[in-house]
């Protein structure tokens, strides 16, 4: 308190010796019984049952235990007491209330084909969709994600055993074959092995190979221009060729021609003049 406020609380004789606050006296609690009876005339409406549909009961005890001994007792601390007695006396109410609504031809059921308004505005319930169908979405990109995590990892599993299937087929094809490199084995049969396995890759292969003959760009040139024949292997053997030996010559496939120098062959002249001729017919063409 500041200092007038001091003098003043002094002058007046609140303030006492010894004491620097002012001591205010506690109010006192009343009952005003008739005051509050009659604020309650004052809004009290003369209302049919039916506008406040009001019921009063009492405490409602336990079916199951009305014979007990501490029937009236609920411990207000037990929260499955109390709610149970909240529960025992909302259901009797409901019991009591029933057939005065029933008496007076109000009916207390619905329709199978009411609709009851919507608590929440359209706009509200597009909000909640679009949220929804956004977390929706959001799940759904995860379930992708976790897919593709997994089919990679499954594809390089699977990549792994093949590089690990090939490192083993090679290293027993090095074995096999130093084994036979050292006298160790007389068996030829990773051989066998690597050419069935090859062949099995070009089966393999050309059983995808779908399409057959030239492909429409070719079909409509040769259309167009005509057809020159077949290039490609023309160079090749065929049988007739490979049969055919009329030009095939011994003597100079063996080195036994006249120009050869091999077994019974003369050794071939040498036209050509020496250094020291050629010099001297540059001398004399001088």
């Amino acid at each position: 308190l500041c200092s007038p406020q001091l003098q003043e609380a002094l002058r007046s004789g609140a303030l006492k010796p010894g004491l620097n606050v002012v001591l205010e006296e506690r109010p006192k609690r009343r009952n005003d019984v008739d005051g509050l009876k009659q604020c309650l005339s004052e809004f009290r409406q003369p209302l049919a049952w039916v506008e406040r549909l009001d019921v009063t009961l009492g405490q409602v005890l336990d079916p199951v235990s009305q014979n007990a001994s501490n029937k009236d007792a609920v411990d207000p601390e037990n929260d499955f007491q109390r709610e149970m007695s909240f529960y025992r006396q909302a259901q009797a109410a409901v019991l009591e209330a029933l057939p005065r609504l029933r008496k007076l031809q109000i009916p207390t059921r619905r329709p199978d084909d009411y609709f009851a308004e919507m608590a929440k505005s359209d706009q509200q319930m597009q909000k909640i969709r679009q949220k929804l169908k956004s977390k929706q979405e959001a799940m759904e990109r995860s379930e992708k994600a976790k897919q593709l995590r997994a089919m990679r990892k499954y594809g390089k599993k699977v990549q792994t055993e093949i590089l690990q299937r090939r490192q083993k087929e090679k290293k027993n094809m090095l074995n096999a074959v130093k084994r036979y490199q050292k006298g160790l084995s007389d068996k030829l049969d990773f051989l066998e092995e690597e050419q069935t396995s090859s062949k099995g890759n070009k089966k393999g292969s050309a059983s995808q190979r779908t399409k057959k003959g030239p492909n429409a760009k070719r079909r409509y040139k040769n259309q167009k221009f005509g057809f020159g024949g077949k290039k490609k292997g023309s160079k090749w053997n065929t049988k007739e060729s490979f049969n055919d030996v009329s030009s095939f010559r011994s003597k100079v496939a063996h080195n036994k021609g006249p120009g050869k120098a091999g077994k019974g062959g003369k050794k071939a002249l040498n036209k050509r003049p020496g250094k020291r001729a050629r010099q001297k017919m540059k001398s004399r063409a001088r």
